[in-house]
């Protein structure tokens, strides 16, 4: 049953963020979140698995977000290939920021689920997942104005 979910699920991706560049951008966002869930599985400390996970979930609040700027960017200048459409060069810069922090927030986890094995409750760790975090967020939010900065001067007057 999940085969023909995911079977779905790849066709709508593909009507909705095409094959190019903005799949890409998305899958990759999707990758590093799943990579975050995954450092979450080995977490023996409670108090460090639940400060984690309420950064996992912030991670996973920002992913409707990058889909929508994914499928807005496919409507307006359709990737089938590896070229970056010029008008939206500033969107893919921040989504491809936004996976490179997402994956550095992950690494981060990583680190902090050794410190606290190690140590206990390692708070400059959970601050370094934080910050990191983050950036993913400021990341999207550019990618989501450099979006709107594109509409705002493409649509006629």
């Amino acid at each position: 049953m999940a085969l023909f979910a995911a079977a779905r699920q790849g066709r709508k991706d593909d009507v909705e963020l095409g094959k190019g560049v903005w799949r890409r951008a998305h899958d990759r966002f999707t990758r590093g979140l799943d990579r975050y869930h995954q450092m979450l599985e080995g977490v023996a400390d409670d108090a460090l698995y639940n400060e984690l996970a309420l950064v996992a979930n912030e991670l996973s609040g920002l992913l409707p977000r990058a889909r929508a700027v994914c499928a807005a960017a496919q409507k307006h200048l359709p990737s089938t290939g590896q070229d970056i459409p010029g008008g939206l060069i500033a969107v893919h810069r921040a989504l491809s920021r936004s996976g490179n922090s997402l994956a550095a927030t992950a690494e981060a986890a990583a680190m902090s689920r050794l410190e606290g094995e190690r140590w206990g409750i390692a708070s400059a760790g959970l601050e370094n997942v934080r910050r990191r975090a983050q950036l993913v967020e400021e990341d999207i939010a550019e990618a989501e104005r450099a979006l709107g900065t594109y509409r705002a001067g493409s649509t006629p007057a």
